[in-house]
């Protein structure tokens, strides 16, 4: 029986009324881009099971299921179509809470997207269900230790999975079929339940769990005679015996023969540096130990609680902890505008403890999984159990049980990445946005395009918590705010103990390459004192902002470059896999060593990426241990907690990286900060671009002389004379501003003038154009000339073979009813997409664009 099309027909399932029974109807969010809710109406016999929040199973079109949210629930018929039944209500208590549904409806209205679009971001796969929704048996599942009894439809499923080994999965349908029913997702939940399986929605979701190899005495020698028995047998084996009494050492057997069950990782006995890991083998072997597995938390210290970590704030932090407090009882938000190694994070755990301590939940939002390895070992130390962590590289399954444990109050703060902003907290407290100004909080694709800085104010206001934004470089629209008063502005101008600010030194490209004292792409200065660090056992960061080995390939008689086959840029080089890939797309061609175009075969690179710095260090600095953090070296889940982990442990002493080496990063013991090429950062076609090059040039400088030792920082420039650097070299924040707000006024950009950009995307060029060309009118005839700029292609024109035009809307911020504008802006949209030759264009608003 087919899962989709054998839905019992609403006529036909239809129980019969009871007299004093009201018929309920549900709107429910679906996971979809629709803009309006959809309704269904409520079994009868189910009117007490619905709640607003919960999930249900419906029908959407002839064969699709899917689970939705339930937003509302009345008893008025829709008129324009007949109510289905909900085939299932999953849940009995809310996933979504009313706070998060206030802020979804918000957030779509903000970003001009559907509740649906938000309500798809928000959930992890694993919430959402659907007819290819996938079912697995739980790894900790066995039929002997069971302790919960099985249906006979429960031991088909059962059954049908085989065993936790074999990995097998089965679709929704595929349940439908064996058990030959519509209705089955209730014996699915009570499995779930039963943690007899769990859900997935794609391979890559399919759920491997963390498992610990263990061992323990067996249990025929855990009695006192037996022991000595088999003490008396290992003497004439000492490897074997020091074994044994470094696990006894561990597990009180004497004292408490239960205490042997949970037994020890066996890494403790087989690292143990005076221990024979052949010897604990051996024990294995003779059945005198027991290997087993234990499948264990992937949050470290869940079990256990705070470890108590002691620290006292410095008379600096004191009085920026009072005067931030004293600002909270006047405003919602304040701005810690600290220089770097300023020492903030002390700050934020201490406001955490007091908004912890009065019953309150925090969010701690980050911008990059690089940071959140650092700081939650530390907080761990602090908050233990009671801190989650949500980020994309978390399986979905992980990311289900932080949802589930902000939900239960089991976490009451949670550190994570924009995507921690969708989390069901309702009694929020304190809401911490460290490094405020990265662009790493703004959702480029797909929709929502939301700023989870922006995102997190309006959740504070929502829930009445107050707000503390950080960075030692803060955005111009967030200085200006506090400017004007709107929010609490408090300054640490000194770093943390007795660190002092490093020294920063611009080096001439242009003149070293004139003068041939370049080797490869670093100047002899550069070079020189990467050499003296090294032999002073320091460490060293070098900064480009460009990952891959070479960005062109080229040929050097005609000229040809290869081009990506879906989007308008050059493929870039990467070395380690010997290909060319489109940054974009992902597209990749194997490396050409013969031009197509004329034959020849002087195909060479051009620039240089962070592949490449690595690559040539190797060469010219063989003693060093060189790391390499970028988009291509961290891909994997822990990637960048074991890249950091082995620099703080000075296993390598050098770390070439893109704009990750950046943000917010510790070290202690780097005195030497390289920025390879600064000029690629500058001269950047966007009104921003000084900004984010002050932005990152400071930020990167302040990952040098955290400690107590005095940094250094060398800056790479063809151009020494920029204004950039000054400020830059004098760390002087309010100068650059001031040059910045004025240049912003002049030309209307934020903080002074609202903007949206609005991206048309078609398939055919000349398609596109028109598109843009109508959608244009129609927003010049309703918001006015002066507010509406294009349409015209952007730098890059084609990606994942759509043509692009770029239309820009500015407004007003003091003259223009935002919600009115953005009104008229759907309108317009509306317009063009009624259009029969324009179905198939893609329109796209982004909301405050970065």
């Amino acid at each position: 029986m087919s899962l989709t099309l054998d839905f019992i027909s609403p006529a036909a399932a239809a129980p019969v009324p009871a007299p004093d029974r009201v018929t309920l109807f549900a709107d429910v969010i679906l996971p979809l881009p629709l803009p309006r809710l959809y309704t269904y109406r409520v079994p009868y016999e189910l009117n007490d099971n619905v709640v607003i929040g919960g999930r249900v199973i419906v029908q959407f079109g002839a064969k699709k299921t899917l689970s939705c949210i339930v937003a509302a629930v009345h008893e008025t018929a829709p008129k324009e179509y007949q109510a289905k039944y909900i085939l299932e209500f999953i849940d009995d208590a809310p996933v979504v809470t009313q706070p998060q549904l206030k802020l979804f409806r918000w957030m779509a209205d903000y970003y001009l997207c559907t509740i649906g679009e938000v309500i798809n971001a928000a959930l992890p796969s694993a919430l959402k269900l659907s007819s290819e929704s996938r079912i697995q048996l739980h790894p900790g599942f066995s039929r002997e230790d069971n302790e919960y009894p099985l249906s006979a439809q429960e031991e088909l499923i059962v059954d049908a999975l085989g065993v936790v080994e074999d990995g097998k999965a089965l679709t929704f349908t595929e349940v439908g079929d064996l058990l030959g029913i519509t209705s089955f997702h209730k014996v699915i939940k009570s499995l779930m339940h039963k943690d007899v399986i769990f859900l997935f929605e794609h391979t890559a979701d399919k759920y491997a769990p963390k498992v610990v190899k263990k061992v323990r005495l067996a249990h025929h020698f855990v009695s006192e005679a037996s022991l000595e028995q088999l003490f008396e047998q290992l003497t004439s084996k000492p490897k074997q015996l020091d074994v044994l009494m470094k696990y006894m050492q561990r597990v009180p057997v004497y004292q408490n023969e239960h205490a042997n069950q949970a037994g020890i990782e066996k890494a403790y006995l087989s690292s143990s540096p005076h221990l024979s890991a052949s010897a604990v083998n051996t024990l294995i072997k003779n059945g005198v130990l027991e290997q087993f597995d234990q499948i264990v938390s992937r949050f470290p210290l869940e079990n256990e609680g705070a470890i108590q970590m002691h620290f006292s704030l410095t008379e600096a932090q004191t009085t920026a902890r009072d005067e931030i407090m004293a600002h909270f009882g006047e405003r919602e938000i304040v701005l810690l505008h600290g220089v770097t190694g300023a020492g903030k994070t002390e700050i934020y755990i201490d406001l955490i403890r007091k908004a912890m301590d009065g019953g309150g939940q925090v969010l701690y939002l980050l911008p990059e999984i690089a940071l959140t390895a650092q700081i939650v070992t530390r907080l761990m130390r602090v908050f233990g159990s009671r801190l989650g962590v949500y980020h994309s590289k978390f399986s979905d399954n992980e990311r289900v049980e932080v949802w589930n444990g902000v939900l239960s109050g089991r976490f009451q703060v949670v550190v994570g990445v924009r995507s921690a902003v969708f989390l069901p907290f309702d009694n929020l407290a304190l809401i911490i946005v460290d490094e405020e100004h990265e662009s790493s909080y703004k959702q480029y694709d797909p929709a929502p395009r939301y700023n989870a800085r922006e995102v997190a104010l309006m959740m504070a206001n929502f829930q009445g918590a107050k707000t503390l934004l950080g960075s030692a470089t803060p955005a111009v629209e967030t200085y200006y705010q506090a400017k004007q008063g709107r929010y609490g502005l408090v300054s640490l101008t000194k770093r943390f103990g007795e660190a002092g600010m490093p020294d920063i030194e611009l080096v001439d490209t242009r003149k070293a390459r004139e003068q041939k004292t370049m080797h490869n792409h670093f100047t002899a200065d550069l070079l020189g004192e990467v050499e003296r660090t090294l032999g002073r056992k320091e460490q060293v960061i070098l900064f480009q902002n460009r990952r891959g080995y070479a960005p062109v390939v080229a040929c050097q008689d005609c000229g040809w470059i290869p081009k990506c086959t879906n989007c308008a840029v050059s493929l870039s080089y990467h070395k380690h896999s010997h290909e060319l890939r489109c940054h974009y797309c992902g597209y990749h061609d194997s490396m050409v060593t013969k031009c197509p175009a004329c034959g020849s075969r002087a195909v060479k690179t051009q620039g240089f990426g962070t592949e490449k710095i690595e690559d040539d260090l190797k060469i010219m600095l063989p003693q060093a241990n060189i790391q390499r953090m970028d988009l291509d070296t961290t891909r994997a889940k822990n990637s960048y907690q074991q890249i950091i982990a082995d620099f703080e442990k000075q296993a390598t002493n050098v770390l070439v990286g893109t704009q990750m080496v950046t943000k917010g990063l510790d070290f202690a013991n780097v005195s030497l900060v390289g920025i390879i090429n600064a000029d690629s950062i500058i001269h950047y076609p966007d009104f921003r671009a000084h900004e984010r090059a002050y932005q990152m040039f400071v930020q990167v400088s302040g990952r040098a002389g955290r400690k107590g030792k005095k940094g250094k920082v060398i800056i790479q420039t063809a151009d020494p004379t920029q204004v950039i650097f000054d400020k830059v070299i004098r760390n002087d924040y309010l100068e650059f501003y001031n040059y910045e707000i004025v240049q912003r006024h002049e030309h209307g950009y934020p903080p002074f003038m609202r903007i949206i950009k609005m991206t048309v995307k078609h398939i055919d060029q000349s398609v596109g154009e028109a598109a843009a060309i109508l959608l244009t009118q129609e927003l010049v005839e309703r918001l006015g000339r002066a507010a509406v700029l294009g349409p015209e292609a952007p730098y890059i024109f084609r990606i994942r073979n759509f043509y692009l035009q770029e239309i820009t809307i500015k407004l007003d911020r003091a003259h223009t009813v935002l919600k009115q504008a953005k009104q008229l802006i759907c309108e317009a949209m509306d317009v063009v997409k009624d259009q029969k030759e324009f179905r198939q264009a893609r329109l796209v608003a982004d909301v405050d664009p970065m």
